[in-house]
């Protein structure tokens, strides 16, 4: 693949995860708490994938991109262990939100989320534009 096409890509992961936030915000604003927990995760997601495709770290499933990314990102300290546990969390929680029975979030759980969910996503970014 060649670099601009490779960049384009990262770029338009970039974007979905901007774009996926201000979805949570929305979502957040009218108490809807298990579909922004959903776009919280995503918006970790779409992130965290544009880094992994930027080193050429494959991951074929979430739970691949979420070992990946704790392995080359995390323990390596070039990303703060408390935002590697919050994606965790998303991760998680995701999951729940989505296919339990009877689980449903609340403000309180939701609202603490969107500051670390902004600073990985800033963190992210830089990770990618140091080595463009």
């Amino acid at each position: 693949m060649t670099s601009s096409i490779k960049q384009d890509y990262i770029d338009y992961r970039i974007q979905s995860a901007k774009e996926t936030l201000k979805a949570a915000k929305l979502l957040a604003e009218n108490s809807h708490w298990n579909s922004a927990i959903n776009r919280l995760y995503y918006t970790c997601f779409y992130a965290i994938s544009a880094l992994l495709y930027k080193y050429d770290i494959n991951a074929n499933s979430h739970a691949g991109l979420k070992h990946q990314f704790t392995l080359h990102f995390i323990k390596t300290g070039l990303i703060e262990k408390n935002l590697g546990q919050v994606f965790v969390q998303l991760f998680d929680w995701r999951q729940k939100g989505d296919y339990g029975d009877f689980y449903d979030f609340d403000k309180e759980k939701t609202l603490p989320l969107f500051n670390p969910v902004e600073t990985l996503l800033e963190k992210v970014e830089s990770l990618i534009n140091d080595k463009k």
